[in-house]
């Protein structure tokens, strides 16, 4: 199974030039985007039924955006021009034996005089005045400093609205209670534009750097592959025009970038940190996160310049998947491995265990080496539930017969497929994962708002207010405590003691500000009503 067919519209550059046309008329708000009404407008000049226009737009929005792109809008008229032709209007269709470079536009009944009428009314602009496009609106929401409200008609999409809620209704709710200085970074416009994300994840020389020059087929700039330890740095290695490596501390000032919350892990870590540039396919969908090998034995006493396990964190948090690399001859979790796992809490969802260089064991070595890493791994997730560990050997090289058997052989091909497709199916759920991500963001700023809140109501009003402080921060887990029983709160979902005390100490309690019930009733209307009907609002027009 190869990993380069994305769903992409196809066609000849004449029948580009008629598409463009098509959708610079039913883009009604002309920002690049067609949504449920423009298309309920469009596509109703095909006389198809319902039932096939509603086929129609589930195919073209794969990614359940809400709204079709260009792209999206070229794949919906050749499903469209095909469903006239009679076939059946599948998912399968666009990757069958049809020809689609060559085929004809669909039948659009009345568009040419509509798109006549248009053009005369264009020239009519041109004599007495130029009309400009105008922006997004989205893209100026995070920096304007006005307090009104955004309309709902700038919403064209799922992260149009979900960038909407958030400046609106749980920015404020963040910075009242100091939420990006203690547990995430304020969002930005390109954190929710961003491309979903992989992470790779395990010790040196385990394959990490292999297995993405195994997905793109090709080197990326400023890779290195050795069986020492090679790569020293984090890398994002992501589409770009050119093939060129940037530096950290220049990516991480990028506005158009999402990687400026990690300026607070300081110029040590930026120093260690890179992006790597080049035109891919594959890149136009996926970002890749390449990390240094996670350290064992003696080389865990030598301290890194920055704080590697905050780090993989922090890319936790924004990644869609996360990938922990073994090799049959390294399946100790050393205690770093130990600590970086431990900082993927909240985020088991996301991921994936490869058992790499499976190939360079026998079939009975293999059931050995399956069964040691499960019992490592139960002992340091602390979960009852096993984890889906895919077994492979992700290089350029054909899998060794001689080592693997023919039972070996069938086996990998089958869990690279299924790793594969796990893979592929990233892009389509990655509005999916934003909303699901943004949910659990909102519901830690909650319980945030109420620790602070909680912290600053025990403090004493005049005196002892030292002693009140360091008693608080000692007695921590026993506060968390009272606020989960008060406010009936599930424990799973509190910061992790260690971490907040370390950030609690180099703060006033007395300044936090007090609970505002209005700001955490906000934010419970935009769980309970508003992100349920922006969901309606921009789910398949035709249900």
């Amino acid at each position: 199974m190869e990993f380069d067919s994305f769903p992409i519209g196809t066609c000849s550059k004449d029948n580009q030039i008629i598409y463009q046309e098509w959708f610079n008329y039913a883009d009604s708000d002309s920002d690049g985007r067609i949504t449920g009404n423009d298309a309920t407008k469009f596509f109703t000049m095909s006389n198809l039924s319902r039932q096939d226009l509603k086929q129609v737009w589930a195919i073209s929005d794969s990614k359940r955006q809400g709204y079709l792109g260009f792209t999206d809008f070229i794949i919906a008229m050749q499903l469209v021009s095909l469903a006239q032709s009679g076939h059946p209007v599948t998912h399968d269709l666009l990757t069958s034996d049809v020809d689609l470079t060559n085929l004809k536009p669909p039948t659009m009944e009345g568009l040419d005089v509509l798109l006549s009428k248009r053009k005369h009314k264009h020239k009519d602009l041109d004599v007495n005045g130029s009309s400009q496009l105008q922006p997004s609106p989205s893209s100026n929401w995070f920096s304007s400093k006005s307090t009104k409200t955004l309309p709902l008609s700038s919403v064209t999409s799922i992260i149009d609205g979900l960038k909407r809620l958030y400046v609106q209704k749980l920015k404020p709710l963040e910075v009242t209670y100091r939420f990006n200085d203690f547990v995430s970074p304020l969002l930005t416009n390109s954190d929710f534009d961003a491309k979903p994300m992989v992470m790779l994840l395990g010790q040196y020389s385990t394959g990490k750097t292999t297995f993405i020059k195994h997905l793109l087929k090709s080197n990326y700039p400023g890779a290195h592959i050795g069986p020492e330890p090679t790569t020293d740095r984090f890398v994002v290695v992501m589409s770009g025009p050119d093939e060129r490596s940037i530096p950290g501390n220049t990516i991480a000032v990028q506005a158009d970038m999402p990687f400026s919350g990690l300026t607070t892990f300081g110029t040590a870590f930026l120093s260690k940190f890179e992006c790597s540039q080049m035109p891919h396919p594959l890149l136009e969908h996926i970002t890749f996160v390449d990390t240094p090998g996670v350290l064992s034995g003696e080389k865990q006493r030598t301290q890194r310049a920055y704080a590697f396990t905050d780090v993989t964190s922090w890319f936790a948090a924004k990644c869609d998947l996360i990938l922990l690399l073994f090799d049959p001859h390294k399946l100790d979790v050393s205690d770093e491995f130990k600590r970086v796992i431990s900082s993927l809490r909240g985020h088991d969802d996301k991921i994936r265990v490869v058992l790499n260089k499976a190939d360079q064991v026998d079939t009975q070595q293999l059931m050995r080496v399956y069964g040691a890493l499960m019992w490592s791994l139960g002992k340091v997730l602390n979960t009852p539930e096993v984890m889906r560990v895919y077994i492979g050997s992700f290089n350029d090289k054909p899998v060794n017969d001689a080592v693997s058997g023919p039972i070996g052989k069938e086996l990998f091909e089958k869990e690279q497929d299924d790793l594969l497709s796990d893979l592929k199916d990233i892009p389509k759920k990655a509005c999916d994962r934003r909303i699901n991500e943004f949910v659990k963001r909102a519901r830690a700023a909650k319980i945030h708002a109420y620790i602070i809140s909680h912290l600053k109501k025990e403090m004493p009003a005049m005196i002892g207010k030292a002693k009140a402080q360091q008693k608080l921060i000692d007695n921590l887990e026993g506060e968390f405590g009272k606020v989960q029983r008060e406010f009936h709160l599930p424990p799973g979902d509190f910061p992790d003691v260690e971490h907040f005390r370390e950030t609690l100490n180099g703060y006033n309690i007395d300044k936090f500000e007090k609970l505002k019930p209005k700001m955490i009733q906000t934010v419970d209307d935009m769980l309970g009503y508003d992100i349920p009907n922006l969901l309606k609002n921009f789910r398949n027009p035709y249900d």
